[in-house]
């Protein structure tokens, strides 16, 4: 079925696919799932590291973090799909999250579905973000039916901005803006945004 997607006023609703259950999705080496209560305590632990936050404007703690990740789990089961935990079967039970997400704050190129990652120091630099997102790229345009996917992020992290550049996103500096959630004067307002298209996804 699909449902209208709540959105802040002023901002027209997407029509988007709903399921009754959360929905799987699975590559090569990588398990797109709904989360499960054993995983909080590692997503506590990795949303304390500074290494994994450098890009944000704060640590989380413990009550932040069980939180977003409250607010996470209701989207998703709300949805069928959303922000998915991601494991590596046979490897990591739990290694963060990747998947696509309703952003929620005003912005003019709003409103949109955005993909996004994040995963603990143990799960870098294996291709995982990478296969992962694709994956949910895929079902966002061959299962949702959407045009177009976003990804943004701060200027200067490059390792999120890399994963973008091989999912073939595009970035050009007019969609570049200062978001809303982060505080005024805080060096990690300004934002870089990559578009996808469904048709430059669907030629790789």
């Amino acid at each position: 079925m699909k449902t209208l997607l709540a959105l802040p006023q002023g901002q027209r609703a997407l029509a988007l696919p709903t399921f009754g259950s959360v929905v799987e999705l699975r590559t090569s080496r990588t398990l797109l799932r709904a989360w499960r209560d054993d995983d909080l305590p590692a997503w506590v632990a990795m949303n304390a590291d500074p290494a994994v936050r450098r890009y944000f404007s704060s640590l989380q703690t413990e009550t932040e973090a069980l939180g977003e990740a409250g607010r996470i789990r209701a989207n998703l089961a709300r949805r069928g799909w959303g922000v998915w935990a991601l494991e590596i079967p046979g490897k990591l039970p739990f290694a963060g999250f990747v998947g696509l997400n309703v952003p929620a704050f005003e912005a003019p190129f709003m409103p949109t579905v955005e993909m996004g990652w994040r995963l603990p120091v143990a799960a870098w630099g294996q291709g995982w973000a990478s296969e992962a997102a694709a994956a949910a790229a895929a079902f966002g345009f061959e299962v949702l039916g959407l045009d177009e996917l976003v990804a943004f992020t701060t200027v200067g992290n490059q390792p999120s901005r890399r994963v973008m550049a091989r999912l073939g996103m595009q970035h050009d500096p007019a969609d570049d803006f200062e978001h809303p959630t982060v505080p005024e004067g805080h060096a990690f307002r300004p934002h870089v945004m990559y578009r996808l298209s469904r048709s430059r996804f669907l030629r790789r």
